[in-house]
């Protein structure tokens, strides 16, 4: 006989796990669906991982680069094994306190090990990870079940041992040469990540930039600060075979706007972009609409085309990042728990690519705003005046805030620089506040502090370049 239950969730994701502790501190009887690790994208192959790896790799940065602080330190080795069993334990840390929580006598929520795949709008047969099947029903499912790596169609790629985000973060062998298809925001801050840890590192990348959705000024950057590093970029460039010898190694042919290359390396890492788990749902056998990617169909309150179905996270599609992900629970517990009208419409999606000097990003790029044809201005300031920089050495970059010319208040910002994504969630405060430039300028920070930099950042004030 099936299993009734008032909720059940498809994974176990940064939308997911709060919304069934929501629903059980309701009383309602709940049950979730893992096929993988508990946690989701964020704990087990996103967020928490890379940015665990990534620490270490600034901090053998430093110690490579301190002379000019007066501090020599002779770096003898890069343990990687003792680097990611760190980011091991952090990990498992994690996951036992989101098994705690779903399961503490409070808020219990019924896990259930397995597969889970519609055989009817409200019934799910869960495939055991132990062996069997468990019949489940609810009035109300949540599917929250992420994306995977998309593997590009490569001549000769799937008979290798290419790496994608998710495996490469238990290599525990150290890349000689790194060689990187895909040069979005994930596969710049692996390049970093591994040049720094002593790695020869390519980036191939098919566009004519990296970082597509940003400023040509933000993309040059980025590229000539990880080029100083020792990064080489191949752009406008496409990878069409890879072949692996009985040693190991990868040669990657590369069609190149100067020719044809053949990159020798160690290792290959695929990270052109994510695609959502949706195949082996049984939507279909649901009536669960999707889009043309297999991405879910929703509406702004994350309602599906099916009545009590609905989608969250990554796996609808849009911008796939945690913080929306964690967004996305808060709308739909407000929604039906709480009796409230709120919806995914307009919302801010800041985020970080956190490389070093991290980039923070919110509201229009001056593209957007030039597409949109608003009358604004822009303060463009670089990072090396700022006196907090000067006083720590970490003068790279430049912070870049685009102002409304009618209102003088914030229309979206670009900040490259150490603290950015901190910076930018000040810069965000002051949009929703309406705070304007004027005000910022005139406000009191502490000294010396990078928000201070806020303080000469709007006499920079231009008005933008005629298109």
């Amino acid at each position: 006989m099936p299993d009734s239950f008032d909720v059940v969730i498809i994974g176990s994701g940064q939308a997911g796990n709060p919304l069934a502790t929501a629903f059980a501190k309701e009383g309602r009887r709940v049950a979730l669906v893992e096929k993988n690790l508990l946690g989701g994208s964020c704990i087990n192959y996103g967020c928490v991982p890379t940015k665990t790896l990534l620490a270490s790799a600034e901090r053998a940065h430093h110690a490579y680069n301190d002379a000019s602080y007066g501090i020599e330190v002779e770096l003898e080795t890069i343990d990687l094994p003792t680097i990611v069993g760190r980011k091991d334990a952090l990990l498992e840390k994690l996951r036992q306190g989101v098994h705690d929580n779903l399961t503490s006598e409070e808020n219990p929520v019924q896990i259930f090990d397995g597969h889970a795949s519609f055989t009817a709008p409200h019934t799910l047969s869960v495939a055991l990870t132990t062996g069997g099947t468990e019949t489940l029903t609810a009035p109300l499912i949540f599917i929250n079940t992420g994306t995977r790596a998309s593997i590009p169609d490569i001549s000769g790629l799937q008979e290798t041992d290419f790496l994608t985000p998710t495996t490469i973060l238990d290599l525990k062998d150290k890349p000689e040469h790194l060689i990187i298809i895909g040069g979005g925001y994930i596969g710049l801050e692996f390049s970093q990540l591994y040049r720094r840890l002593g790695c020869e590192v390519t980036i191939v990348e098919s566009a004519d930039v990296i970082l597509e959705r940003e400023d040509d000024d933000v993309c040059e950057a980025m590229q000539q600060l990880l080029e100083s590093e020792g990064i080489e970029f191949l752009l406008g460039s496409e990878a069409h075979r890879v072949s692996q010898n009985a040693a190991k190694q990868f040669t990657v042919s590369v069609t190149t706007p100067n020719g044809e290359r053949r990159l020798q390396g160690s290792h290959v890492l695929v990270a052109v972009g994510r695609e959502p788990n949706t195949k082996e749902l049984g939507l279909d056998k649901a009536g669960v609409e999707m889009d043309e990617r297999g991405f879910v169909v929703v509406n702004d309150q994350l309602h599906t085309n099916v009545r009590g179905i609905y989608a969250l996270g990554d796996v609808h599609g849009g911008p796939q990042f945690t913080h929306i992900s964690y967004d996305d629970y808060r709308i739909v517990r407000d929604n039906i728990l709480k009796g409230k009208n709120r919806s995914k419409k307009g919302r801010d999606v800041p985020y970080v690519v956190f490389t070093e000097p991290q980039l923070g990003r919110i509201g229009l790029s001056e593209h957007e705003a030039q597409e949109q044809k608003l009358d604004y201005r822009v303060a463009n300031m670089p990072v090396k005046t700022i006196g907090r920089a000067q006083q720590t050495g970490f003068t790279e970059g430049f912070i870049k805030v685009l102002v409304d010319g009618k209102t003088d208040c914030i229309l979206g910002t670009a900040v490259f620089c150490e603290q950015g994504g901190e910076i930018m969630s000040m810069l965000q405060l002051a949009m929703h506040g309406n705070i304007t430039c004027e005000m910022l300028q005139d406000m009191i920070f502490a000294h010396p502090t990078w928000a201070e930099a806020l303080n000469n950042l709007f006499s920079q004030l231009k008005n933008p370049k005629k298109q």
